[in-house]
Formats: C-alpha cells, sequence, structure tokens
C-alpha cells in the first residue's frame, strides 16, 4: 500500500507538473498570436491610410480640402504609431514646397517600412 501510494504521488506529481508547463506554453502561445494580430490590424490600417494619402494628396489636383486632411488626420492618429504621427504632423509645418515634398517622401518611406517589417515578422 505504501509503495502504491508513493508512484501515486509521484504520478500526480508529474501531471501537476506537465499541466503547469502545458498552461505556460499555452499562455506564450496566445500572447504571441494576439500580438500577431495587433500587427494584421496596424498593417492593415497603415496600407489604408497609404492608399488614401496617394489618392487624396498625390492625385490631388489642387489643394486639399478640410475635410480630406482631418480624415487623413483621423486614420494617422487611429494607427497609434509616433512615428508616423511626428512625420506626418510635420508637413503642415514645411516652410517651403521642397521640405514639404521631402516630408511627404520620408513618410510614405516610413509607411512602406512599418508594412515591410510587420509582414517579415508573421
Amino acid at each position: 500500500m505504501k509503495k502504491f501510494l508513493s508512484v501515486f504521488s509521484a504520478v500526480i506529481f508529474f501531471l501537476l507538473i506537465a499541466t503547469l508547463w502545458w498552461g505556460w506554453s499555452l499562455q506564450k502561445e496566445v500572447l504571441r498570436l494576439k500580438a500577431n494580430e495587433r500587427s494584421i490590424e496596424v498593417n492593415g490600417k497603415v496600407i489604408e491610410f497609404a492608399n488614401a494619402f496617394i489618392t487624396i494628396v498625390l492625385r490631388a489636383e489642387g489643394e486639399v480640402d478640410f475635410e480630406d486632411r482631418l480624415k487623413l488626420e483621423n486614420m494617422v492618429r487611429d494607427i497609434g504609431d509616433k512615428e508616423i504621427f511626428d512625420v506626418w504632423s510635420a508637413i503642415p509645418e514645411s516652410t517651403s514646397e521642397n521640405v514639404a515634398q521631402k516630408r511627404v517622401l520620408d513618410l510614405l518611406e516610413i509607411l512602406i517600412g512599418k508594412i515591410s517589417t510587420r509582414q517579415a515578422g508573421e
């Protein structure tokens, strides 16, 4: 009976350790999947903003109206990326057309970089 109790205790202890390890592994996987999900969500927002920016700003025949600028501003804020927001915010503060064009190129470069980085991580 004593031997049976020892074996039974050892099995229970092993099962407890295995269950804890399995639970820890599952928790790590859930966190990884949530991070991937967030990355995919942000990636979609970056692509959507880049598309809108090209359509509204780069293809504009004249000056971009207030509603379109507000739409783009809200899209940038919704992305939640400080680097993109900072470059976006610097465009209207440009002192010349050449500076504004450089900042637009910087913004497009950052957007492409963000998309590429997120794609590589998936």
